[in-house]
């Protein structure tokens, strides 16, 4: 139902409703900025001369009168999925017609969502039955929050706003649209929503709302593991400051239901994502800039698990659904962490300048695919101790740049692996040397030795280095 206090109701765009006036939005000429797409307009004006009432609805809306850019534009409209599709014929997709939404697609080929105004009737906490027929109104107020649930008319420049949405906004304020615990037994996603949408935007929780987020914790199990993992994506990807979202989900109860080996996550973690680079936005960039974006996300996510033990990290981003790829890498960012980080940070504390055979060394430790992302994880989190310490205890942030210039040069040039070796296990059998698991036991001698000294990867000083192995050197 529409608030209570008798904010929001229908007025042209860039006013809210209040009793006996209305009150123009002085943050912003919103008329100006609520710009639709023209593809978006042609299927606004279709549905509306084919008698059928349609509003623009979404994020778009919310992100115009934020001040956001925005690029996906919804729509709801009157018209029943088969109308919209009798309507658009060949350029519709069925993409969740049962819950009344059709693509529809526009000349280039993009598709827009159309959802036939509805409402619930049953839901297992994550699922909604729908039926059709719905006013507008009863379409906004199963939305989750109020900033998600205005709509704007593009044929009459209206914005219906029944719930407050644009106070809410004005006030920097989450807040649930109804009763907040019935929001959340409709969806356990919306928890996770709302501390998604609080940090991203930097906004506070309302406290009922706040109340129905911890309520809903215990029962976040029914939520489906991809589900949960893509917020943690999101959350990475869209928040400047993932440690205004992380910090709720650990205060809120969520991070113990969801990712027990995170519940004791500290301060110190979850301010070393803040110093990490969010991800830019990857839309119609090149294959460069979409890699660099998703390496900067599997930074974040490995930033949180570091410290702790391997297995345990793999298990959970398993339980998560990671793919074994994303799994493997962030795992062994944290192996790495493992290997050398403590024995770096006192190298960098002590003052001394590390010595290239001592760069080398942590460089074939963490792996030279691994060290570059190792060190800007920790290069984060010593910034994080700084910020909240001062210097003592942290290695200075022109010794790390340092040291990272130093590993990257390392990890492309030097020999750190079997592979780099100027000889290989057929040579050894070649030179004598019996097959076996003592070739593999002399290869990675001579890896260790040419780390320490690279002018010995030359052919003929390795293999006269390999006769003289012995089981005890290993």
């Amino acid at each position: 139902m529409p608030d209570s206090r008798g904010v929001g109701g229908e007025g042209r765009v860039g006013s809210q409703d209040t009793p006996g006036r209305r009150a123009a939005d002085p943050s912003a000429d919103v008329a100006a900025a609520m710009r639709p797409p023209r593809a978006v307009l042609d299927i606004a004006r279709r549905l509306e001369a084919a008698g059928h009432e349609t509003w623009c609805v979404g994020g778009a809306i919310r992100d115009t009168l934020l001040g956001h850019p925005h690029t996906d534009w919804d729509l709801a409209t009157a018209a029943t999925p088969e109308q919209v599709q009798r309507l658009f014929g060949r350029r519709t997709v069925p993409v969740g017609v049962a819950h009344g939404t059709v693509g529809v697609l526009d000349p280039r080929g993009t598709m827009h969502e159309v959802t036939t105004f509805r409402r619930d009737v049953r839901t297992d906490g994550r699922h909604a039955d729908v039926e059709f027929g719905a006013s507008l109104d009863e379409d906004l107020a199963r939305r989750d929050f109020t900033i998600n649930a205005m709509a704007y008319s593009p044929s009459r420049g209206v914005l219906h706003d029944p719930f407050g949405g644009q106070r809410d906004i004005a006030r920097r304020v989450i807040r649930a649209v109804g009763q907040p615990a019935d929001r959340m037994r409709e969806d356990r996603l919306r928890a996770l929503r709302a501390l998604r949408f609080a940090a991203r935007f930097e906004f506070e929780i309302e406290v009922e709302t706040w109340r129905a987020i911890v309520g809903s914790a215990p029962f976040l199990t029914r939520l489906s593991p991809e589900r949960v993992r893509e917020e943690l994506a999101k959350t990475m990807e869209q928040v400047a400051r993932p440690s205004l979202a992380l910090g709720r989900w650990r205060d809120s109860g969520a991070i113990a239901v969801l990712v027990p080996v995170l519940a004791d996550i500290d301060a110190t973690t979850l301010t070393t994502l803040d110093c990490l680079p969010a991800p830019a936005r990857t839309e119609g960039m090149g294959p460069r800039a979409i890699a660099r974006a998703d390496a900067r996300r599997a930074a974040r996510l490995a930033a949180l698990f570091v410290g702790r033990r391997g297995d345990r990290v793999r298990r959970a981003l398993r339980d998560l659904r990671f793919s074994n790829a994303e799994t493997e890498w962030i795992g062994g960012i944290g192996d790495g962490w493992n290997r050398v980080v403590g024995t770096i940070e006192r190298s960098l504390v002590s003052g001394a300048v590390p010595s290239d055979a001592d760069v080398r060394r942590w460089v074939a430790a963490a792996g030279p695919t691994r060290i570059a992302t190792v060190l800007r994880v920790a290069a984060a989190r010593w910034a994080a101790t700084r910020a909240a310490r001062g210097d003592a205890g942290a290695p200075t942030a022109r010794d790390v740049r340092a040291l990272y210039r130093r590993t990257v040069r390392s990890a492309y040039r030097d020999a750190l692996r079997v592979g780099d070796l100027a000889i290989d296990g057929d040579d050894l059998i070649a030179a004598g040397i019996a097959p076996g698991p003592r070739i593999g036991e002399i290869l990675k001698w001579l890896v260790t030795a040419v780390i320490a000294d690279p002018t010995l990867n030359d052919r003929d000083r390795l293999l006269a280095l390999a006769q003289d192995w012995r089981p005890e050197a290993r």
